[in-house]
């Protein structure tokens, strides 16, 4: 089925760079170098500065991104590493692969993210026979971990800090005065550039980053066969690299990270704002963080109605994820407890489109249609009966731009949604947003 609205569109973010990226792949296919190359070497220096790092290692994949810290970090067989249930499936593949043992825990219900007091409990109650060696925290959906918890209790325990990035390129956490991005507050961190991240190749991608000289040495050793010399293995590694063209496309991308990121806070908050009123549980912000919203993940009893519904009305949604890692038939063999936080949210949540190319008018057609439930004969609003209504006429935006009659026009702060017909002065200019960059 072809959308209305996509849940995301990878696409749409090549069309917004076309120009730079298809130069970028000229030189690069014209350079004769497509392995390891200076695409890589500068799109390695870059990424690193943009983090807040002093390496970046690029790899084939967010999956291998994973496996090469684990393993750079000395955990393998007999050890165990503390995760969530509530992520993709790689973050707990990647543990297996690099020949450990997961031990998952539940999420704080607020965040979606890893709950510092179940990785306590998880290790004081553990009583497997392989070493707890590690925490993977993964900043899902573009909210960063409770990081100064998670750090707080590696310390004590003695355990590596592993940051699972791959949804939260930019995002970042207030410590003290500075701002430190997601990826530099861990012992090591990795990222996936498949084309739906808020960062994205135009295929596969990753890098894993870090502070640590040696734990930088280490991974590039590992990311092809342990090589130092060519062709003579001093550890045995793999072959995982990050392609010249991948790398050349990133580059140009890099550098409109922070204003997709801010387009996306944009479309976020105009979500907040339209469907403040509905009985959908809307995302929070806990903390002092920069959320990047690679998700606008909402909760709900009927989320299978909405789905259906919204499908109907040609807008994508997505379930992240629909059935938890630990519930997944190659993965009961590591149930070790019960996470009822993660089965329920596993049960409630649902993904509303959300990249930088949606249009405002788009933006405001999901509002609209998340507020209607179907009745007999049509659709009626799904909202509280005491719940103050939605403006509809002038939505208020500050000192914004007045139109022709005097009201203000609608923007991404705010977002007029009404049951009448539109006049053309009410109309959001959605031109400015279709290409961001």
């Amino acid at each position: 089925m072809t959308f209305i609205v996509p849940q995301s569109d990878p696409k749409a973010s090549y069309l917004a760079h076309q120009r730079e990226i298809d130069e970028a792949i000229k030189q690069t296919l014209d350079s004769g170098w497509y392995i390891l190359g200076k695409q890589v070497a500068a799109f390695e220096q870059e990424f690193a500065a943009f983090i807040g790092v002093g390496h970046c290692v690029g790899v084939a994949n967010g999956t291998d991104a994973l496996v090469l810290a684990l393993r750079a970090c000395g955990v393998g067989a007999g050890d165990a590493v503390v995760t969530v249930s509530h992520t993709a499936v790689a973050t707990v593949a990647a543990i297996e692969l690099a020949g450990a043992e997961p031990l998952m825990v539940d999420i704080d219900p607020a965040t979606f993210t890893i709950s510092p007091q179940a990785i306590e409990d998880a290790i004081k109650s553990y009583r497997g026979k392989a070493k707890i060696k590690a925490i993977i925290a993964v900043h899902l959906y573009g909210h960063p971990a409770q990081m100064a918890a998670i750090n707080k209790l590696a310390r004590r325990y003695d355990l590596r800090v592993v940051e699972d990035c791959a949804q939260a390129h930019g995002a970042s956490i207030k410590e003290g005065i500075a701002d430190k991005r997601v990826g530099s507050i861990g012992d090591i961190a990795a990222f996936s550039f498949y084309p739906t991240k808020n960062l994205g190749a135009l295929g596969d991608g990753g890098a894993v980053v870090t502070n640590d000289a040696g734990l930088a040495e280490r991974l590039k050793l590992l990311r092809e066969y342990g090589w130092r010399e060519r062709y003579v293995s001093e550890i045995a590694g793999m072959n995982s690299r990050l392609d010249e063209l991948q790398a050349a496309l990133l580059r140009v991308k890099l550098k409109a990270l922070d204003e997709e990121n801010a387009r996306r806070r944009r479309i976020a908050a105009v979500y907040d704002e339209g469907l403040k009123a509905s009985n959908l549980n809307l995302p929070k912000r806990i903390g002092d963080v920069s959320h990047v919203y690679h998700q606008y993940v909402v909760r709900s009893g009927e989320r299978d109605a909405l789905k259906e519904r919204l499908r109907e009305k040609g807008i994508g949604t997505l379930i992240h994820y629909p059935v938890p890692v630990h519930l997944q038939p190659a993965y009961r063999h590591c149930a070790n407890v019960a996470l009822p936080e993660t089965e329920l949210a596993a049960r409630e949540v649902l993904s509303l489109p959300m990249f930088p190319q949606l249009t405002d008018e788009q933006v405001e057609q999901v509002c609209r249609q998340s507020l209607l439930k179907q009745v007999e004969g049509g659709f009626d609003e799904l909202t509280d009966s005491t719940s103050a209504p939605i403006a509809t006429n002038g939505c208020h935006s500050g000192d914004g731009a007045r139109n022709s009659a005097g009201r203000s026009k609608p923007d991404l702060s705010a977002v007029c949604l009404s049951r009448r017909r539109r006049s053309p002065g009410d109309q959001i200019n959605a031109r400015s947003f279709q290409s961001v960059g």
